[in-house]
């Protein structure tokens, strides 16, 4: 059984910073990709920031300069350090990683963290 938890949302000001943390654990495959997605309350889950098992980073334009995605392959752990925070990123945060044997994709979710960006 694969699980993924994060951890280390919560509230922040505008301006402020917060790290998540996520683990994945269980799976009988190389994880390949790690990524965060975020869900605003009436909008679309949408790609945060990736980051391949090779170390290679990609980030949504609103974040770009603000967080910094890293990991840890041989824990299958990543983190998201989120700086000069807005209230537009006020969202769940979700964990997501990705295995693809032989090209048979597997997806994996965490629950999600709340983080909110308040004065």
């Amino acid at each position: 059984q694969v699980q993924v938890v994060e951890s280390g949302g919560g509230l922040a000001q505008p301006g402020g910073s917060l790290r998540l943390s996520c683990a994945c654990s269980g799976s009988r495959f190389n994880i390949n990709v790690m990524a965060w997605y975020r869900q605003a309350p009436g909008k679309q889950r949408e790609l945060v920031a990736t980051i391949s098992s090779g170390g290679r980073t990609d980030y949504a334009d609103s974040v770009k300069g603000r967080f910094t995605i890293s990991r840890d392959n041989a824990k299958n752990t990543v983190l998201l350090q989120m700086n000069s925070l807005k209230p537009e990123d006020t969202a769940v945060y979700f964990c997501y990683a990705r295995a693809a044997p032989l090209g048979i994709q597997y997806d994996y979710w965490g629950q999600g963290t709340q983080v909110t960006v308040s004065s």
